[in-house]
């Protein structure tokens, strides 16, 4: 479990950072990479299926457009170097005390990392950063966002409720959805205890956190996820970003737990995170 742990974290990086060969900005007559002397390639491409109507089903899968820098995307939000979240007091001193160790400042039997020494559920919107799909499931009342990684399930209401003035904290939160216009849907989501990190390096959240994404289905293959997270005990102001997907008609979920030996470290040495010590060949876990 530790194994593909590891090499979990490097997989998802390359997940990342591979080109989309079919994302919908290739444009008509453009030659993907390694098709140059290829005189099929230079054909203007068919275009795109539109997005369905109110319709988000199926399974999808982070990618990011071709061409595109954002390798932070596998642990945080925005670009730590040049566009770190703004903090209140109260959120440093909660990022002080995290030992994340996806930097590689801390290493697996040093890090405080709730999801890797406790198992918990990452929570929302930490969950993206798994390197697993998510599926949109709808029904009458409600739709389910079913997570590959560790049986995670959101429901987020359609029926027009309100969300609740005093919730009861939960890890995912309660959510509440409406669709703004044919193709984009709106979800809003608070009540979250304040067991989880915001991301992989540690920032913190308290029990104000509301998050706010709004999925927009660009044509039948492609999603923008914008999301806005805003927490006046933990962020100076709303931090803000936006997620790429592509979907996966072909894919169903599998089923990728947290269980087994993957939290006693007693039975491993002490090593880092460095990409040479990546284990070759092991299914991520």
């Amino acid at each position: 479990m530790r194994r593909g742990l590891l090499n979990s974290i490097w997989i998802v990086s390359a997940l990342l950072l591979i080109p989309c060969t079919g994302y919908a900005q290739y444009g008509a007559g453009t030659a993907l990479p390694g098709q140059r002397n290829n005189p099929q390639a230079t054909k203007p491409a068919a275009p795109p299926a539109p997005a369905p109507v109110h319709d988000l089903s199926g399974v999808w899968m982070m990618r990011n457009p071709p061409g595109s820098n954002r390798g932070f995307t596998n642990y945080t939000y925005t670009d730590p170097k040049t566009e770190p979240p703004s903090l209140t007091p109260w959120g440093e001193e909660k990022l002080k005390e995290a030992k994340d160790s996806n930097g590689g400042a801390y290493t697996l039997d040093q890090t405080n990392d709730p999801v890797l020494t406790r198992c918990y559920p990452p929570g929302t919107p930490r969950v993206y950063f798994h390197p697993y799909p998510f599926e949109f499931v709808p029904s009458a009342k409600y739709v389910l966002m079913m997570f590959e990684y560790d049986h995670t399930i959101r429901r987020i209401y359609t029926d027009g409720r309100k969300l609740p003035e005093d919730p009861d904290p939960t890890w995912m939160g309660f959510s509440v959805g409406h669709w703004d216009g044919p193709t984009t849907f709106v979800v809003e989501t608070v009540g979250f205890n304040e067991k989880t990190w915001l991301d992989r390096l540690g920032h913190a959240h308290s029990d104000q956190l509301r998050v706010t994404e709004r999925f927009r289905r660009i044509d039948h293959d492609h999603l923008e996820l914008d999301i806005t997270m805003t927490d006046p005990k933990a962020l100076a102001k709303p931090w803000t970003t936006t997620f790429y997907y592509q979907n996966r008609p072909e894919w169903e979920l599998g089923e990728i737990t947290c269980s087994g030996d993957y939290l006693d470290w007693s039975k491993f040495e002490s090593f880092s995170f460095k990409k040479d010590d990546a284990p070759k060949g092991t299914a991520p876990k």
